[in-house]
């Protein structure tokens, strides 16, 4: 099989080259529109109660949309003359758009509704508005509307009876009044300061942030991956094949992020994470199939030969290698969520592109380079007994236990800190909090007594059903600033001021529940669950951040025992046919585990709890509900990736030895040294392709870069190179145990050339 992959190669490396070259313009061409066909959503699945509730808000309620948030800050008080002037035209320009679906101000509102829109000081408003469109629309509308209303400016406060200022109120023309909540804070006419943010420019923001950073982490990684590779191949034009794969692999990839968007919705995270993952595979794979073409030379093979045997057995392992990279990102299909399934579907594109990529652009290289990949000729290589990685690997064997069990130690204590995994939504702290949302964001949580983000949307599923005695009840739960219902808005089971008559769909009694709290924190899920209790008069819907955060945990934790299991049993099979052994698949899923564990808890010290000052980021004490499972599907197919390496070579050793226990011995130092130094030149390589994702301002893309590459080298150095040999020398023979029954079935069906 692989000799009629590789062979169009090794007969036609120019005119494979040429068509290469073809396909890196015309992918470059396409991939260069990608980012703006990506989407921001996709963290809850369609079927989620949120969901639902979203879709019955939009079509019956005119609620479609994501949140623009205004703030409009001014000396004199929200309820001075030059806010109130602003303010008002703001709104009343926004009204009017065909572009948003609703407007809320406190120079609109009628009180006390107004007093949620107005901060704890009395200085700033915000202006609410619904932006009409979907995931992929509304970042651009907004974008426009903030560049239209946003900025400082001085007012002056109108005259003719658009504002009249008094000792602490403003009464505002457009039938609502505005108390000031301090008494006293208005003054004459000033600055006037606008700023936007909410969801909408947070998906805007998260766009235009995700571009900046792949530019910025190609600039880092492309450049220090060719000097690397200089170093570990020791001659430039070597360097190049590697390098040049990998910048065909970076065009090829946002091509198929492109192409796949016509098909289906792909998510914005998916630019940095493929765009990383083709790169560090493409680099990975070239890296392999190079160290095996000049082991060949130097054992005195003629070119031919030499890469002809380097492409079956370097082809073989990249084989596997891509193979078990896509069983793992496969395990991404088994949730719910849009996000995790475009991702896995992306990133199965990108496996398949950087395996055809190794096996055609490679060896047409190495055909046309020959011997000038080398400074100078191979001669007949120093025996790998007097290698460091072979006298590393008999030392481990010689004191397994004292050298593994301190590896174990430190892998279990830095896993520990998952046991305080909390998992939430990304929200504007994702961003810089340099950045106008972020900014915004931090003057919701910490100015204002009711947070404009955490409203809870509560539909009663019935129609012309009477809700007063349902939204009283609801107004007493803790942390509840009003509910907003037909017949009135309730505070501590009191009518306090008009309710919403509009807020009778066709089959559903919409209320509105305003709380004071972050949506994504602990406190605000006991209080959805206690609006909950709360006895309905009817089957009710819950919509929200909150509500959404709580589907996204379900969502995951009804995916996850489908796609460990299926990573667990195709890995397993596939090791099995790889090896022929049951023990050695065992082996590989358990050291991967540990491996996987050790660093989702660094993450959970460093990220959620803030240490090392969190390497930069805003911490909020919780994790985005995706990036484990993310992680864990990428991480556990790149550790697979170096897994199969070793065991390839492991196998290939014990299949021409004598099969004792030192042929074990030997064949597991042999094997190490072997491809030891294949396996750590990759690993380093990939750890800086994702250190460039670990540059981005997006905290997603710095967590999945800083695991990434945390977890590559643990599993490159401490798994593979003392775990791995440790293990191996105490089972001895039993490593390539299998059932007697089995063995012909095994011998059938062996993978092989």
């Amino acid at each position: 099989m692989i000799d009629r992959l590789i062979g169009p190669a090794l007969r036609t490396p120019r005119l494979v080259l040429v068509l290469v070259g073809i396909g890196f313009v015309v992918c470059a061409a396409l991939g260069s529109q990608a980012a703006g066909r990506l989407s921001n959503g996709g963290f809850v699945s369609t079927d989620s109660e949120s969901a639902r509730a979203a879709d019955i808000l939009g079509r019956d309620y005119g609620m479609s949309g994501a949140q623009l948030v205004f703030t409009i800050e001014s000396p004199g008080g929200a309820a001075g003359p030059a806010a109130t002037t602003r303010g008002r035209r703001i709104a009343q320009q926004l009204a009017g758009d065909p572009r948003v679906s609703g407007v809320m101000s406190p120079w609109t509102e009628p009180i006390p509704n107004n007093q949620t829109l107005v901060s704890s000081d009395g200085r700033i408003g915000l202006i609410v508005a619904t932006v009409r469109g979907d995931e992929n629309s509304v970042p651009a509308v907004a974008n426009e509307l903030a560049a239209e209303f946003t900025g400082s400016s001085v007012d002056v406060a109108a005259r003719g009876g658009d504002a009249v200022v008094g000792q602490g109120d403003a009464s505002v023309g457009q039938g609502g009044d505005l108390t000031n909540r301090q008494g006293g804070v208005t003054g004459p006419a000033g600055e006037v300061t606008v700023r936007a943010g909410g969801q909408a420019m947070v998906w805007r923001d998260t766009g235009q942030q995700t571009q900046r950073d792949l530019a910025l982490a190609e600039a880092i990684a492309l450049p220090l991956t060719f000097l690397l590779l200089v170093w570990f191949l020791r001659s430039p034009v070597a360097a190049l094949i590697p390098f040049l794969t990998g910048v065909v692999a970076i065009a090829g990839t946002s091509a198929v992020l492109y192409l796949m968007t016509f098909a289906v919705q792909l998510s914005v995270f998916a630019l940095n994470i493929t765009t990383a993952i083709g790169l560090a595979l493409a680099i990975d794979y070239s890296l392999l199939i190079i160290g095996r073409y000049r082991e060949e030379i130097a054992r005195g093979r003629d070119r031919t030969e030499a890469l002809t045997v380097a492409m079956r057995r370097g082809g073989r392992a990249v084989s596997f290698s891509g193979t078990t990279v896509g069983i793992a990102l496969i395990g991404m299909l088994f949730f719910p969520m849009a996000f995790l399934r475009s991702l896995a579907s992306a990133g199965l594109a990108v496996v398949v592109l950087s395996i055809g990529l190794a096996l055609t652009m490679v060896p047409a290289l190495l055909v046309l380079l020959g011997d000038r990949i080398n400074r100078k000729p191979l001669r007949e290589a120093a025996p790998v007994e007097s290698g460091l990685l072979y006298r590393t690997a008999r030392g481990v064997q010689r004191r397994p236990a004292m050298c593994a069990l301190p590896i174990l130690a430190l892998l279990l204590l830095l896993g520990s800190p998952i046991v305080g995994l909390r998992l939430g939504l990304p929200d504007d702290r994702v961003l810089p909090g340099t950045l106008e949302s972020g900014r915004v964001g931090e003057v919701l949580r910490n100015r204002f007594d009711d947070n404009a983000t955490g409203t809870v949307q509560v539909l009663v599923r019935a129609r012309g059903i009477d809700v007063s005695a349902y939204a009283a009840a609801l107004s007493r739960v803790p942390d509840v600033q009003a509910v907003v219902a037909p017949t009135g808005t309730y505070a501590d089971q009191t009518i306090v001021g008009p309710g919403d008559p509009t807020a009778v769909g066709p089959d559903t009694v919409h209320l509105t529940v305003a709380t004071r709290l972050d949506p994504y924190s602990t406190a605000a899920q006991r209080q959805l669950n206690a609006l909950r209790a709360v006895g309905s008069p009817a089957p009710v819907l819950f919509g929200g951040l909150a509500q959404q955060a709580e589907d996204a945990g379900q969502g995951i934790a009804q995916g996850l025992p489908k796609a460990i299991a299926w990573i667990a049993i195709i890995t397993f099979v596939l090791l099995l046919l790889l090896t022929g052994s049951v023990v050695l698949p065992v082996k590989a899923l358990v050291l991967n585990t540990l491996s996987l564990s050790a660093t989702f808890g660094a993450l959970v010290w460093i990220f959620q709890w803030g240490h090392l000052g969190g390497l930069g980021v805003r911490t909020t004490g919780y994790t985005i509900g995706t990036l484990p499972v993310l992680l864990f599907c990428v991480a556990f197919g790149l550790s697979m990736d170096y897994e199969v390496f070793l065991l390839a070579r492991f196998a290939e050793e014990w299949e021409h030895s004598g099969r004792t226990r030192a042929d074990n011995d030997n064949a597991v130092a042999l094997g190490i040294a072997r491809s030891g130094r294949i396996v750590t030149a990759a690993a380093a390589l990939m750890a800086v392709v994702f250190a460039g994702i670990a540059t981005s301002g997006v905290t997603m893309n710095r967590m999945l870069g800083v695991g990434l590459a945390l977890a590559v080298l643990m599993d490159a150095t401490l798994v593979r190179m003392v775990l791995v040999p440790a293990f191996m020398r105490v089972m001895g023979t039993a490593n390539w145990w299998a059932p007697a029954r089995s063995r012909p079935l095994l011998e059938r069906a062996a993978l092989r050339e």
